[in-house]
């Protein structure tokens, strides 16, 4: 795990999953969310996203002109989110010490020109549960900044790296300003899977 002092909390882990890891992953990703298909969702005002999502878990993140929130199904289909896989519970157990399980797992897919900008995940009711993101596929150029406001860094998040937003940077703002394209063979088709698990309720 790579330290940030000008961060405390935030943690990262590059190269924590292995191209066998990353390759048995996506392909159980890809499977499992055959029942729960990508799609693209807009803000409250009505601007659509420029990555496509869905979710995982016992309840999922959606955003539509009603606002930003969770709920236990697909907007789409009606039918309720996947279940987590165990390889993505099991990362969780090891890298937050046994923090309660996630409940929930943002499954986002960037393209070429897809980006996300700065924010804060804020719609959890448990704001001390950390957040983990697993990285598949391009590289990202991830940016973040603490959470008062202030400077932000760039960080290159490769295939198979992971972070976590835990402690004092629980609330850091953070965002994807472009892909590397190209940069990763692992999906066939190129982009970037985003794996985010959080404790939402």
């Amino acid at each position: 795990m790579e330290p940030f002092p000008d961060l405390p909390g935030f943690r990262y882990w590059p190269g924590a999953l292995d191209p066998a890891a990353q390759a048995d992953l996506l392909a159980e990703v890809q499977t499992t969310i055959a029942a729960a298909p990508f799609y693209r969702p807009v803000t409250p005002g009505g601007k659509p996203f420029s990555v496509r999502m869905t979710n995982l878990g016992r309840v999922g993140w959606v955003s539509d002109r009603a606002g930003y929130r969770y709920q236990p199904t697909h907007p789409e289909t009606g039918a309720p989110w996947p279940a987590i896989p165990a390889r993505l519970l099991d990362l969780w157990n090891t890298l937050t010490d046994g923090s309660a399980p996630p409940d929930a797992c943002l499954v986002n897919l960037y393209r070429e020109t897809a980006r996300m900008g700065l924010h804060q995940d804020r719609d959890e009711a448990d704001l001390t549960a950390p957040v983990v993101s697993v990285s598949l596929g391009d590289t990202a150029l991830f940016r973040i900044g603490a959470a008062e406001g202030g400077p932000t860094r760039s960080i290159r998040l490769a295939s198979g790296d992971v972070c976590a937003l835990t402690g004092a940077s629980r609330l850091a703002r953070h965002g994807i300003d472009r892909l590397l394209v190209g940069s990763s063979k692992l999906l066939g088709d190129g982009g970037r899977i985003n794996l985010t698990l959080r404790r939402a309720t």
